[in-house]
């Protein structure tokens, strides 16, 4: 969703020749009325938009449709506009001017990971058999793409669903956040720790609402769950 008519234009043909199946609107009831009647799998907007904010159409996507993926591509290039990007429902931030190749890279490893999560296609090895983990009151069912602590079913968006896989696969080990950002992610993030910092903290709430933490800051080193303590692990 892109306001200016030649950008708008340059976008949904490049996405289009990559071999992604696009919609292209230019106002935010359009983009909500688009999402109504469509399954649209990635939503690429920009911050500024005639009718309104796009911070406040990704809050609300997200809401209407957890599974959506959500991409910025937008001017606001400051940590402060990528880290708020990601607080409304983001799961990418791609700042103006871009480049077109990293634009259909991006789009494609999001789409990807939309599929992934509503048509469960990926597994990881160590858990394909059960496609289930548990870690402490925690349960991730792969199969699925359902997430439940003490029984309490969680809204995950897929960037925070594969988030705490890693976390959960990784056990009672300790991962950094580049490690988080290589697994996560699949690319750099220019050494922006802000971001796996926002994304821990999303996780966090969604987790803890009515338990304990279960997510472990190691400072210095990285996060980490454990297996050994039942129920949450303390910070």
């Amino acid at each position: 969703m892109e306001d200016e008519p030649a950008l708008r234009e340059l976008v949904s043909r490049t996405l289009g020749f990559a071999g992604l199946p696009v919609l292209s609107v230019s106002t935010v009831q359009a983009a909500i009325d688009a999402v109504a009647d469509t399954a649209v799998a990635v939503a690429v907007l920009d911050v500024m938009l005639p009718d309104g904010s796009g911070l406040d159409l990704a809050q609300r996507l997200r809401a209407e449709r957890s599974a959506i993926g959500v991409l910025f591509l937008t001017a606001r290039d400051s940590l402060e506009d990528r880290l708020t990007g990601f607080a409304f429902g983001a799961d990418d931030y791609l700042t103006k001017p871009f480049s077109v190749a990293e634009l259909i890279a991006r789009v494609t490893a999001l789409h990807r990971r939309v599929l992934a999560g509503t048509e469960g296609r990926v597994r990881e090895d160590a858990q394909a058999a059960s496609g289930t983990m548990t870690v402490g009151d925690v349960t991730l069912d792969e199969s699925t793409y359902a997430v439940t602590r003490a029984g309490r079913p969680l809204e995950l968006s897929p960037t925070e669903f594969k988030l705490l896989r890693y976390l959960m696969s990784n056990a009672d080990v300790v991962v950094s956040k580049d490690q988080i950002v290589a697994q996560v992610w699949q690319y750099d993030f220019a050494g922006d720790s802000g971001v796996v910092e926002k994304f821990i903290s999303q996780l966090r709430r969604k987790l803890d609402a009515t338990g304990d933490s279960f997510i472990r800051t190691v400072r210095g080193f990285g996060y980490t769950v454990r297996t050994g303590e039942p129920g949450a692990v303390p910070r």
